[in-house]
This record gives C-alpha cells, sequence and structure tokens, in this order.
C-alpha cells in the first residue's frame, strides 16, 4: 500500500423428652451452625474496583438514562453490581453502560442508558485490566485521576495508568475453544494463508493485538469474524497471500522520502519502502506509525520486516487509526456495518475503487469471503467500493 471473556445442611432430631435448657442448648447449636454455613453474600459479585479500591457505581442508585457513573467507595449495593453476559455490555439495575452522545472523543463522559446494542454500549475487559470501547478505541477513565467519591468515569486514550485499571466480571463471547482468544484460531489462520511466509507468524500477530484491545473485539461475534476476515483479507491483497514482507520493486524505494517534512529521512533517501501486512511506505507514515506504536519506526523502519510483531503493528494501527483516501477508519467501516468495500476505499481507494481497478477490488472481495466461509459467518453487505 502507498499512502500520502451448597447444598444447605440438613439436621434430623429422634424424638426424646429433654429438658428445656437441653431444647435451648441445641436450637443454639443449629442457629450457629446455619449461620456459619450460609454462603456469603453476594455483595461482591459483579463489583468492578479500581483506583484507591473505589467502584464504579450508578449515582444515587438511579436507572433513570443519562444517570452518571462515577467513582464510589464499594458498599455492595445493586448500584455498584455489574454484570458481563458476554454480548458486550455492562449492565447495572436492567441498563448499559454508555458512552454519552455516541462520542469517540477523549473526555466522553460514560452514563447508564436503555440497552439498545449500539456501539457506544460495547466493552472489552482485557487481560490487562483495561475496559475498553472498541469503537472509540479508548480506555474507561476515572477523570483527572481523582479518587474522591463522585468523580465522573469517562474514556480517554488508553495509556496504561493506574486510573484505567480495573477488576471487573469476565465476560463471554470471542472464541472459547482458542487459548489465544482471537476470533481467528491459529489453525484458521494456517487455513487462510497456506502459502505464507514463515514471517508472518500467528504468535506475532496475536502479540500485537494488545495494541489495538478493539480490534475484532466489538459487538456480536459475527462482527468480530467479520473484522477479523475483512483485515486479513485486505492483508492477503497487499502481501500476495502473506508472501511478501518487503516491497518487491525496488525502483519505488527511493520515492517514498518526503524531505518537505521537519524530520526529513533520517534513514536515507531509500529506506521508507512498503513493508508488513499493509505495505507500510513513506517517511512520514513511519513517524505516525512509530509515534502512535512507541518504537522509532522513522530511525529504524527495518525493524518492520525484522520482527512480525512490529510489522502487524503497523498493519494493524492504519486499520484502526487511519481513513487514507476514505471517510473511515476500516476498523469502524466493519464495527458500524458500512461493509468491506469501505475498508478498500480507506486503504486503496484513489487506485481501485469507483471502476478505477476492478480487478484489484475482486481480488479483495474474494479473499474476504473465502475468509469468512472459513469462519463461518455471512460477509454482510456493501461489498465492493
Amino acid at each position: 500500500m502507498s499512502w500520502s471473556a451448597r447444598p444447605a445442611r440438613r439436621f434430623s432430631f429422634r424424638r426424646a423428652a429433654v429438658g428445656r435448657s437441653l431444647i435451648t442448648a441445641v436450637l443454639t447449636a443449629i442457629l450457629s451452625a446455619l449461620f456459619v454455613a450460609a454462603p456469603p453474600a453476594h455483595a461482591a459479585d459483579g463489583q468492578i474496583s479500581g483506583l484507591a479500591g473505589k467502584c464504579v457505581d450508578v449515582a444515587g442508585a438511579n436507572s433513570a438514562n443519562g444517570t452518571a457513573v462515577q467513582l464510589y467507595d464499594c458498599n455492595g449495593t445493586n448500584a455498584q453490581r455489574w454484570s458481563n453476559s458476554g454480548d458486550g455490555t455492562l449492565r447495572a439495575l436492567g441498563k448499559c453502560l454508555d458512552v454519552v452522545d455516541r462520542s469517540t472523543a477523549d473526555g466522553a463522559a460514560v452514563q447508564l442508558w436503555d440497552c439498545a446494542g449500539s456501539a457506544n454500549q460495547q466493552w472489552v475487559v482485557t487481560a490487562a485490566h483495561d475496559i475498553v470501547n472498541p469503537a472509540a478505541n479508548k480506555c474507561l477513565d476515572v477523570r483527572e485521576n481523582s479518587s474522591a467519591n463522585g468523580t465522573r468515569l469517562q474514556i480517554w486514550t488508553c495509556t496504561g495508568a493506574a486510573n484505567q485499571k480495573w477488576n471487573a466480571p469476565a465476560g463471554g463471547g470471542g472464541n472459547p475453544g482458542n487459548p489465544s482468544g482471537f476470533v481467528v484460531s491459529e489453525a484458521q489462520f494456517n487455513q487462510m494463508f497456506p502459502g505464507r511466509n514463515g514471517f508472518y507468524t500467528y504468535s506475532g500477530l496475536v502479540a500485537a493485538l494488545s495494541a489495538y484491545p478493539g480490534f475484532a473485539n466489538s459487538g456480536s461475534d459475527t462482527v468480530k469474524k467479520q473484522e477479523a476476515a475483512a483485515f486479513l483479507a485486505n492483508v492477503n491483497h497487499e502481501t500476495g497471500g502473506l508472501v511478501y514482507v518487503v516491497e518487491q520493486n525496488t525502483a519505488n524505494y527511493p520515492h517514498y522520502c518526503d524531505w518537505g517534512q521537519p524530520y526529513g529521512c533520517p534513514a536515507g533517501q531509500s529506506a521508507y519502502y512498503g513493508r508488513g501486512p499493509i505495505q507500510l511506505s513513506w517517511n512520514f507514515n513511519y513517524k505516525a506509525a512509530g509515534d502512535a506504536l512507541g518504537i522509532d519506526l522513522l530511525g529504524n523502519p527495518w525493524r518492520v520486516e525484522q520482527d512480525s510483531a512490529v510489522a502487524w503493528k503497523t498493519g494493524l494501527w492504519y486499520w484502526n487509526t487511519q481513513s487514507g483516501p476514505g471517510t473511515m477508519t476500516p476498523h469502524n467501516a466493519m464495527v458500524n456495518q458500512a461493509g468491506f468495500g469501505q475498508t478498500i476505499r480507506s486503504i486503496n481507494g484513489s487506485l481501485e475503487c469507483d471502476g478505477r481497478n476492478p480487478a484489484q477490488v475482486q481480488s479483495r472481495v474474494s479473499a474476504y469471503q473465502r475468509f469468512t466461509g472459513i469462519l463461518g459467518v455471512s460477509p454482510g453487505n456493501n461489498l465492493y467500493c
């Protein structure tokens, strides 16, 4: 690509003539035993605790739409009892944790609202103790890092800070038969790419997923699998079936340096050629991807062809954050069900869409249809651009 989740005790008694004191003693023993054997209260079940050991709380235990969700001392009430049933939502008092006005901006507050299945009510509880809204690709966050009771919760770019770490009830969904947690198993991956280059490892892809936890992790299982298939289909096209790690036309190598950028091309005029699953190219794209991933790719672009996880991360960076010649990121195109065709437009639409190169478009669509077939889901609508 070139782009500028006791039984109760049973007691029996024999009838006997007993004195009043003995009856009293027996009854006392029974009551004590029942008290000890009773199951623990369920106040802690479903609590989401975080900063300073405090809990995610619905203000005033009010179930009205728009009620603020805040940080508060854990108290075991229903206002702090959250369920994660595996449909991507977090629920309390019969309603859903919701991002106000469907915003994806840093600082957007969260609230309680009627469950609607919308993207702003989807949450992923990660192994790293983040709670991520995939549509925004942002984390549930305690505003201003304050542990004071009543502090409003919001979404914010994931930073790994303490005010974004939570102990939450695990959810269902995903692929229970797949230890990686990714909706594509290693066997399915190998089926998709039978002739792939050994550089493009499944383990490298799985390791890269932590950079964008919202990827293939939003909405229903069908949507998750469709997004994974869409990403891999475009990757298939860009790399000839995961065969090519670097751009094959070496004559193009000197063309990808834009000296008009203030940082220039410190790795050299010819160092920014296409690499990796989406064929990252141009110095400004290496700079932007490296900055987003915390890797110096401007100074050392060769890492993309030397480290499988880094290579996959650059592909996920573009997929989740860049619109290219399109109007939306490929991630949003699939999550919001705009269709596979919009992912093509965002990756190479200026050269392929609107009838410019139908054979190339068909190559991508055919791969997508094949991959959704392997994953056992419908490809959905709007396949072409």
